[in-house]
């Protein structure tokens, strides 16, 4: 483990170099890792495991389309693929990656399979930080653990595929053997992490739905949708406002941005556009800042969690859901992107 600087402050980070591939195996020699879901972090996180060399099976509904998308990734019923009940009696680790609602809809079937010195591993806090919500509680002789990669599934499994890692927070909640540690971090190495940080399962869950629902998704559909309508309410073509918008954000300045960071991308464009961005970065940042508070605020407080539970569990949710996507989708911005990425040169 080493000590890095970030920005002044010291954090423990744990690098490949310093917990090789090699390493990881030899801790999870012994171990049969269930991969519970095959949603969202399940397909990445299972297939990344299995082509870095570990004893992997997944545990899915059968006669779902999931169970169809395990069985086309080379998951082979009745060998590495498995209902869900059986994968968990046969699990050493439990990879607990359905959805949160899913996890509290299933977890009596799960419960009674974690037996003494197993381990039940999370990608996300929710459960246990909101256990009074969701009524996930583990027996107390079993290891608790978390890694949570820093980004979608599909990102964890593209990037792995290019020899790149995807950076994961890591927790341990409960060290019921003594070796919850290094199993954690062999998993985070095994599932193909770039750098581990260490956090816990609380500012892991804090952290990452203030995220989801700020800078990573709400508030950027936010800032896009009303930058868009002011162009276009003063004329701008479609076009020009998505381009403006979106694209020579996420084509040009996003990669410049993740490289070098802000100040190098400020420092190498125009200096008209570096004028423009330092007067006016603080007033967005001062107009948002109460909406951030509140936010953090309503997740600490547990108002979120529930919403998410109380929506996600409700009878109908994916057609409500599907109708909320199509709203985005059928916008005249997100319609100008589907036209704007057909004529970029790679797809012509």
């Amino acid at each position: 483990m080493a000590i890095m600087n970030f920005g002044g402050v010291d954090e423990n980070v744990v690098t490949r170099e310093e917990f090789p591939l090699e390493k990881a195996r030899e801790v999870l020699k012994n171990e049969t890792i269930a991969v519970i879901g095959y949603g969202v972090q399940g397909p990445g996180q299972s297939m990344n495991l299995r082509d870095n060399g570990f004893n992997v099976i997944v545990g899915q509904r059968k006669n779902s389309k999931t169970w169809d998308k395990a069985v086309a990734d080379g998951w082979v019923p009745g060998e590495t693929l498995f209902e869900i009940e059986e994968a968990c009696q046969r699990g050493t680790i439990i990879e607990y990656l359905l959805s949160d609602a899913a996890q509290i809809e299933v977890w009596p079937q799960v419960k009674k399979h974690l037996t003494a010195g197993k381990t039940l591993y999370f990608s996300h806090g929710f459960a246990i930080t909101y256990k009074d919500r969701t009524g996930i509680v583990p027996p107390p002789d079993i290891d608790v653990v978390l890694v949570a990669p820093k980004g979608s599934g599909t990102s964890l499994r593209r990037m792995f595929l290019q020899g790149r890692g995807l950076n994961s927070s890591y927790a341990v909640f409960q060290d019921a053997t003594g070796h919850a540690k290094e199993k954690v971090l062999a998993l985070g190495i095994g599932v193909g992490s770039g750098y581990l940080f260490e956090t816990t399962f609380k500012r892991e869950v804090y952290s990452d739905l203030t995220g989801e629902r700020g800078t990573l998704m709400g508030a950027i559909q936010g800032i896009f949708a009303a930058q868009y309508d002011t162009l276009r309410a003063h004329g701008h073509s479609p076009s020009e406002a998505f381009n403006e918008t979106v694209e020579e954000l996420t084509q040009s300045l996003m990669p410049l941005i993740a490289e070098n960071g802000m100040d190098w991308m400020y420092a190498n464009c125009s200096t008209t556009a570096q004028r423009g961005a330092l007067d006016w970065w603080k007033r967005f940042r001062d107009a948002t800042k109460p909406v951030f508070e509140e936010l953090y605020e309503e997740v600490a407080k547990g108002n979120e969690a529930q919403r998410s539970i109380d929506a996600n569990s409700k009878e109908g949710y994916r057609e409500g859901l599907n109708k909320e996507l199509k709203e985005l989708r059928d916008s005249e911005m997100w319609q100008a992107g589907v036209t704007v990425r057909k004529l970029r040169p790679e797809n012509n």
